[in-house]
């Protein structure tokens, strides 16, 4: 079954206007989550929704409220809201271009891929624009409005593509100068230095996403397995806490000399483990499932 697309709309620039789809590049992993549970029944917790006085409601009779003092609120109704007229719901106006190190990974939220309209035309400006901002190494800055959210966003080439990440706005990020009140303003001296780049060098390598796994979910997993199969989970090696350092310069040396930090990162980039088989916990969940319905012709 194709994508269901976030967002469709026109990306505009000037006097350009091409059409497009806006599909999400991140997908929700399969992690573990659990229900709360009534022990002495076995039962899971359901919630109602309920009026002090009054008890459970109808959906039907629930509208969004914004309180503008204790206990008193403006209604609005979705229909309200869907009346109001923004461009960026159907637009993305592309009104600045910036280097794409000139805006602080901090303000990056979420990645989606932006694919043309099946249009001859549209596909041609797209192509047009991808290679455009390839060529001068620029981000494009616009607003988009999905979902009763309005975000800037980022445009950017994106392999054959392009791609938009939305970004959070200034007033959402803390200021940082507070939390590193504490960080010297003394500049290290150049062994130390020269020791701490020696280490960073020999753990250098290509980024390999599949290295890195979820341990935590996979205790999690071997957890519940162990319990379904009435056994003692296996143990999952932890790495010790390291001592607390005297000297730098010492533990900078040992770590040189084959301690900490000896295995570079393309080494360890191909030493990266194979996806684990699915437990009896995930294969249950899978099978729970129920098969996708045909849509009707």
């Amino acid at each position: 079954m194709a994508a269901r697309a976030y967002w469709q709309g026109q990306i505009r620039l000037a006097l350009v206007s091409i059409p497009v789809q806006v599909f999400s590049a991140t997908k929700s992993a399969a992690r573990v989550s659990f229900n709360q549970i009534h022990k002495p029944t076995g039962k899971r917790i359901r919630y109602e929704k309920v009026v002090p006085g009054v008890g459970a409601v109808d959906p039907d009779d629930i509208v969004k409220g914004y309180e503008v003092e204790k206990g008193k609120y403006v209604l609005i109704t979705d229909e309200e809201i869907e009346d109001v007229k923004l461009e960026a719901k159907h637009t993305i106006d592309l009104v600045q271009f910036v280097d794409a190190e000139d805006v602080d990974p901090m303000y990056f939220e979420k990645p989606y891929f932006v694919a043309p309209d099946e249009d001859e035309v549209a596909g041609e400006a797209y192509v047009v624009l991808r290679d455009a901002l390839k060529q001068s190494k620029k981000i494009g800055l616009g607003q988009l409005v999905a979902r009763g959210q309005a975000s800037v966003v980022a445009l950017r080439p994106h392999g054959k593509g392009l791609m938009i990440e939305t970004l959070r706005y200034a007033d959402e990020l803390q200021n940082s100068e507070q939390y590193y009140s504490t960080v010297p303003g003394t500049k290290p001296e150049k062994e130390l230095l020269s020791l701490a780049s020696e280490l960073i060098e020999r753990k250098a390598g290509e980024f390999n996403p599949k290295m890195f796994k979820n341990q935590y979910d996979l205790a999690l997993r071997e957890l519940i397995d162990a319990k379904m199969e009435h056994r003692k989970p296996q143990e999952i090696e932890e790495p010790q806490l390291g001592a607390k350092v005297i000297n730098l310069m010492d533990a900078l040396r040992k770590s040189v000399k084959g301690g900490e930090g000896s295995k570079s990162g393309r080494a360890a980039a191909a030493e990266a483990p194979t996806p684990a088989k699915k437990g009896k916990a995930a294969k249950a969940k899978a099978e729970k499932k129920p098969a996708a319905k045909k849509r009707a012709a």
